[in-house]
């Protein structure tokens, strides 16, 4: 990874863990829901407990879909690459799935698939170009 790259992804982690992450997670406890965010949980591969992180995801009738932003790097996707049996909230259920890599997706286009409607997709997709570093595209096939 190129030093720019690296920084980027430094500065990234800071915010999500000290900004963005608690403030999702805030707006959880108080009951509000959005469609932008959702929570993904990973079993950590150090502590053994279940890992909460908030996640955009796009929902399909056999999984979702989410990009980890920063590829192999973030702690959620170093968790999945340990253990792939996930949970992951849809709407007020939550869904248990395995999740895998798929590296030969275009993780931009997917995130164009995230956009509620058409009028929101360049906003959608220049969010994700602002916060990645290393994306990679995540299937999270649901077995329950």
């Amino acid at each position: 990874m190129t030093d720019p790259a690296l920084r980027k992804f430094r500065r990234e982690r800071i915010v999500g863990r000290y900004v963005a992450n608690p403030t999702v997670g805030l707006l959880r406890r108080l009951g509000v829901r959005t469609t932008f965010a959702t929570e993904l949980q990973t079993m950590g591969r150090k502590s053994g407990r279940w890992r909460s992180v908030p996640v955009s995801a796009r929902f399909d009738t056999t999984g979702a879909w989410v990009i980890s932003q920063h590829g192999h790097r973030s702690g959620w996707a170093l968790n999945v690459a340990d253990d792939p049996q996930v949970r992951i909230r849809q709407g007020h259920r939550w869904r248990s799935g395995t999740a895998r890599f798929v590296p030969d997706d275009d993780p931009a286009a997917r995130a164009r698939t995230f956009a509620t409607s058409p009028l929101l997709a360049p906003l959608v997709t220049a969010t994700f170009r602002a916060l990645q570093s290393d994306p990679i595209s995540v299937r999270i096939d649901f077995v329950d």
